[in-house]
Protein backbone atom coordinates (compact mmCIF):
# COMPACT_ATOMS: atom_id res chain seq x y z
CA UNK A 1 0.00 0.00 0.00
CA UNK A 2 1.50 3.50 -0.87
CA UNK A 3 1.01 6.23 1.67
CA UNK A 4 1.56 9.97 1.81
CA UNK A 5 5.65 10.75 1.39
CA UNK A 6 7.17 12.19 4.51
CA UNK A 7 4.84 10.71 7.04
CA UNK A 8 6.41 10.43 10.21
CA UNK A 9 7.41 7.02 11.59
CA UNK A 10 5.44 7.06 14.13
CA UNK A 11 1.89 7.99 12.41
CA UNK A 12 3.11 5.36 10.02
CA UNK A 13 3.13 3.09 13.12
CA UNK A 14 -0.14 4.17 14.23
CA UNK A 15 -1.51 3.51 10.65
CA UNK A 16 -0.04 -0.20 11.10
CA UNK A 17 -1.53 -0.55 14.43
CA UNK A 18 -5.09 0.63 12.95
CA UNK A 19 -4.56 -1.34 10.00
CA UNK A 20 -3.75 -4.86 12.01
CA UNK A 21 -6.65 -4.08 14.28
CA UNK A 22 -9.35 -3.62 11.14
CA UNK A 23 -8.30 -6.71 9.81
CA UNK A 24 -8.47 -8.64 12.57
CA UNK A 25 -12.01 -7.74 12.91
CA UNK A 26 -12.88 -8.68 9.50
CA UNK A 27 -11.75 -12.02 9.75
CA UNK A 28 -8.42 -11.06 7.99
CA UNK A 29 -5.27 -12.42 9.78
CA UNK A 30 -2.08 -10.31 9.44
CA UNK A 31 0.98 -11.78 10.40
CA UNK A 32 3.24 -9.08 10.03
CA UNK A 33 2.79 -5.80 8.71
CA UNK A 34 5.43 -2.86 8.80
CA UNK A 35 5.58 0.43 6.92
CA UNK A 36 8.82 2.41 5.18
CA UNK A 37 8.38 5.85 4.30
CA UNK A 38 5.68 6.14 1.52
CA UNK A 39 4.25 2.15 1.76
CA UNK A 40 3.54 -0.64 3.81
CA UNK A 41 4.01 -4.22 3.41
CA UNK A 42 1.61 -6.96 4.81
CA UNK A 43 2.01 -10.60 4.87
CA UNK A 44 -1.68 -11.95 5.71
CA UNK A 45 -3.32 -14.77 5.40
CA UNK A 46 -6.85 -14.33 3.28
CA UNK A 47 -10.04 -14.90 4.60
CA UNK A 48 -11.13 -17.37 2.19
CA UNK A 49 -14.96 -15.48 2.41
CA UNK A 50 -13.76 -12.62 1.02
CA UNK A 51 -11.98 -11.89 -2.10
CA UNK A 52 -8.75 -9.99 -2.41
CA UNK A 53 -9.78 -6.86 -3.54
CA UNK A 54 -12.57 -6.68 -1.32
CA UNK A 55 -10.02 -7.34 1.35
CA UNK A 56 -7.60 -4.48 0.61
CA UNK A 57 -10.44 -2.47 0.14
CA UNK A 58 -11.28 -2.81 3.73
CA UNK A 59 -7.97 -2.23 4.82
CA UNK A 60 -7.67 0.47 2.71
CA UNK A 61 -10.67 2.29 2.88
CA UNK A 62 -11.65 1.45 6.43
CA UNK A 63 -8.11 3.29 7.31
CA UNK A 64 -7.62 6.11 4.88
CA UNK A 65 -11.01 6.72 6.28
CA UNK A 66 -9.76 6.68 10.21
CA UNK A 67 -6.37 8.47 9.36
CA UNK A 68 -8.49 11.16 7.88
CA UNK A 69 -10.88 11.35 10.62
CA UNK A 70 -8.36 11.50 13.15
CA UNK A 71 -6.58 14.27 11.24
CA UNK A 72 -2.82 12.26 11.16
CA UNK A 73 -2.52 14.03 8.38
CA UNK A 74 -1.69 17.94 7.58
CA UNK A 75 -4.11 16.78 3.97
CA UNK A 76 -6.62 14.28 3.20
CA UNK A 77 -4.95 10.70 2.91
CA UNK A 78 -5.62 8.87 -0.49
CA UNK A 79 -4.65 5.80 -0.63
CA UNK A 80 -2.98 5.06 -3.96
CA UNK A 81 -5.53 3.11 -6.50
CA UNK A 82 -3.48 0.04 -7.15
CA UNK A 83 -2.26 -2.43 -4.94
CA UNK A 84 0.04 -5.54 -5.29
CA UNK A 85 -0.43 -8.93 -3.98
CA UNK A 86 1.64 -12.22 -4.09
CA UNK A 87 0.85 -15.76 -2.66
CA UNK A 88 3.70 -16.97 -0.83
CA UNK A 89 4.32 -20.89 -0.50
CA UNK A 90 4.86 -21.96 3.40
CA UNK A 91 8.56 -22.61 2.87
CA UNK A 92 8.70 -19.15 2.26
CA UNK A 93 6.90 -17.44 5.05
CA UNK A 94 10.18 -17.25 7.42
CA UNK A 95 12.05 -15.11 4.46
CA UNK A 96 8.83 -12.66 3.84
CA UNK A 97 8.48 -12.38 7.38
CA UNK A 98 11.89 -11.17 7.78
CA UNK A 99 11.68 -9.16 4.84
CA UNK A 100 8.95 -7.19 6.13
CA UNK A 101 10.21 -6.74 9.46
CA UNK A 102 14.03 -5.45 8.22
CA UNK A 103 12.19 -3.16 5.32
CA UNK A 104 14.29 -0.39 6.07
CA UNK A 105 17.37 -2.30 5.64
CA UNK A 106 16.87 -3.21 2.41
CA UNK A 107 15.73 0.53 1.19
CA UNK A 108 18.80 1.79 2.26
CA UNK A 109 20.32 -0.51 -0.92
CA UNK A 110 17.11 -0.06 -3.24
CA UNK A 111 14.35 2.32 -2.69
CA UNK A 112 10.93 0.29 -3.59
CA UNK A 113 10.52 1.36 -6.91
CA UNK A 114 13.23 -0.32 -8.10
CA UNK A 115 13.14 -3.27 -6.02
CA UNK A 116 9.00 -3.39 -7.39
CA UNK A 117 10.77 -3.01 -11.37
CA UNK A 118 13.31 -5.51 -10.25
CA UNK A 119 10.82 -7.67 -9.02
CA UNK A 120 8.71 -7.68 -11.90
CA UNK A 121 11.42 -8.37 -14.30
CA UNK A 122 12.28 -11.55 -12.83
CA UNK A 123 8.97 -12.87 -13.64
CA UNK A 124 9.99 -11.76 -17.37
CA UNK A 125 8.13 -8.59 -17.63
CA UNK A 126 9.86 -5.93 -19.10
CA UNK A 127 9.88 -1.74 -18.45
CA UNK A 128 7.66 -0.84 -20.88
CA UNK A 129 5.03 -3.38 -18.92
CA UNK A 130 4.78 -0.74 -16.37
Amino acid sequence: MNVEKGLKPNILKKICNQIFANAKKHGIYIDRINDHNDHIHVLMILNPDLGISKQIQLLKGESSHWINKMQLTKDRLYWADKYFASSVSNNKIDFVSKYIENQEEYHRKQTFSEEYKSFLNSLGYSDEDF
